[in-house]
């Protein structure tokens, strides 16, 4: 196979651009992953077999770009990772939601592809919300799928701070999605 980078950028920089930015929430940070993904890819061409597509290749080569600024974020977020059972205000001393932010029912028609498209703007808007360590966390589990061994062991976290981590970007997001997207 013969290398053709310049294709690679102009054939694939869109789509890992758009893979790439809900998952950092910084458009110049996508930008130097992919252009990263590039470089790698160029310098290590000669070990590229062929056994899967250049597409496929690039974007194994950007998730592992997106770990690796994880891991960094992860390291250099200077704050104190909540303990087990700290709450924000949501549950009472008793662990039950306090009465002002129970869950609600929220009526909606998710079969409508308007609503979604206009739900997932909003959704992203309240993503860039989170503090960045909640936001790698739900990222992880939700948009990529990774189990949570798997992200205590990327981020270097115990198992209850995972859970205290996701359960409040979880709780967070639902107070935004609240207030942005259900009370329109």
């Amino acid at each position: 196979m013969q290398l053709n980078a310049t294709r690679w950028v102009t054939d694939y920089s869109d789509t890992l651009y758009r893979y790439t930015l809900p998952r950092v929430k910084d458009s110049d940070a996508a930008k130097d992953l992919v252009q990263e993904t590039f470089l790698a890819a160029w310098r290590n061409y000669e070990g590229f077999k062929g056994e899967i597509s250049e597409k496929n290749w690039l974007f194994a080569i950007l998730k592992n770009k997106i770990i690796d600024h994880y891991r960094k974020s992860a390291r250099r977020i200077n704050e104190n990772l909540p303990e087990e059972g700290a709450a924000d205000g949501f549950f009472d001393e008793a662990a039950h939601w306090t009465e002002s932010s129970s869950p609600q029912d929220w009526g909606i028609d998710y079969s409508s592809a308007i609503e979604k498209k206009e739900f997932y703007a909003v959704l992203n808007n309240c993503k860039k919300k989170l503090k960045e360590i909640h936001n790698h966390v739900f990222t992880m589990k939700y948009m990529d799928g990774y189990d949570s061994d798997e992200i205590c062991k990327e981020l270097n976290i115990t198992a209850s701070n995972y859970w205290v981590l996701i359960h409040r970007a979880k709780l967070h997001l639902r107070s935004c999605l609240e207030k942005n997207w259900f009370t329109n």
